[in-house]
């Protein structure tokens, strides 16, 4: 298996080299904030956004610019974007390595939680409406057009001669959904014809050829012809098709629910005095307007009244779980993605049997 991840060292160089600025002027043109007072009207504001991978088109292309322009009409201040993507695990481990962002867009609450325990992102950060989150999806299998290999759930994973693709869950969090949907779907009887989590994991490792850092990374293996599955959001396959890459997608009868936490970082948010603009931008991504840009880029949306409104561009799920089923993410770290934890003895019995 090749395991294609990110060296800790490297984590907050290789954040700072992938901003990219969006905005009305360059880097040059962008003052120091650092402990200053929110700027006047006519100034521009420089605003740092820290996201995992998957959602950059829905920012980049719809998200920001709607808010640069609200903003700009509210405030009369223009907002300059500096964007930063990795996979979420590495991204919350530059932010907590002193990569200043402030905003922080994460796959999962786990990743959130250790800017938290960093100091520098406040517990209450999870107490609005939605608790923190943003955007919703599922866990699929990305397959090829005509689905040659005919994979229709779990199980196929684990035959012999399926090239599987997912990323390495000690960088992205995508990863750690993917991990979570398998192993949910085995505990509640719908995968794994009897046998436990852990060696059904196993089976389905055994199968994996490569592991990026991060989803996106992943699917751009995938789209380059590697693997005849990809396990991913299914968000990531539907913006490959709207991008026109020829890709069909699986559902399995029983997957996980995906939630998405969006946070101000409180620290780096304050220091650079744009705790007015990282608040308005935080809550901004809960309003219809962007509920609905979430879901035109695949991603579900935690607005009852959108989720309702686009229903019908999803496919239904027999079995839909969340984390809170399996005992909440506190508990499933412990028990699956801890050092020496069920994942690790999984890939090193995959190892064991491939030599």
């Amino acid at each position: 298996m090749n395991t294609r991840t990110a060296l800790p060292a490297a984590l907050l160089l290789t954040a700072a080299l992938l901003l990219t600025a969006v905005g009305g002027c360059g880097p040059a043109d962008a003052a120091d904030a650092s402990d200053k007072a929110p700027a006047k009207s006519g100034a521009v504001r420089t605003l740092t956004l820290a996201a995992y991978t998957t959602p950059r088109e829905v920012y980049g292309r719809e998200i920001i610019p709607a808010f640069q322009k609200m903003w700009k009409e509210k405030t009369g201040q223009a907002v300059r974007f500096e964007e930063s993507y990795l996979g979420s695990g590495a991204q919350a481990r530059a932010i907590v390595g002193g990569f200043e962002a402030d905003v922080a867009a994460l796959s999962l609450e786990p990743d959130l939680q250790k800017l938290v325990e960093a100091g520098l992102v406040k517990p209450e950060w999870n107490r609005g409406t939605y608790g923190g989150m943003v955007s919703r999806s599922i866990v699929v299998l990305g397959v090829r057009p005509g689905n040659p290999k005919g994979i229709r759930d779990w199980d196929d994973l684990r035959k012999p001669g399926v090239n599987i693709l997912t990323p390495s869950p000690k960088t992205s969090g995508g990863a750690m959904w993917n991990v979570a949907a398998l192993h949910g779907a085995v505990a509640r009887g719908h995968a794994g014809g009897g046998a436990q989590p852990e060696a059904v994991l196993g089976e389905v490792l055994r199968n994996v050829s490569i592991m990026d850092k991060g989803a996106r990374e992943s699917m751009l293996t995938f789209e380059s012809g590697v693997g005849d599955v990809a396990i991913t959001y299914e968000n990531e396959t539907l913006v490959a098709r709207q991008a026109g890459k020829p890709m069909d997608y699986v559902i399995p009868r029983s997957t996980i629910l995906i939630e998405n936490p969006v946070a101000v970082v409180d620290t780096y948010a304050d220091k650079h005095g744009n705790r007015d603009v990282a608040e308005a931008f935080v809550a901004f991504l809960t309003t219809p307007e962007v509920q609905r840009m979430y879901a035109r880029y695949g991603l579900r949306a935690v607005d009852e009244k959108v989720a309702a409104e686009t229903a019908a561009q999803y496919p239904a799920v027999q079995d839909l779980f969340t984390i809170r089923d399996l005992g909440g993410w506190p508990a499933l770290t412990s028990s699956l993605f801890a050092a020496g934890g069920s994942f690790d003895r999984a890939q090193a019995s995959a190892g064991a049997a491939a030599r």
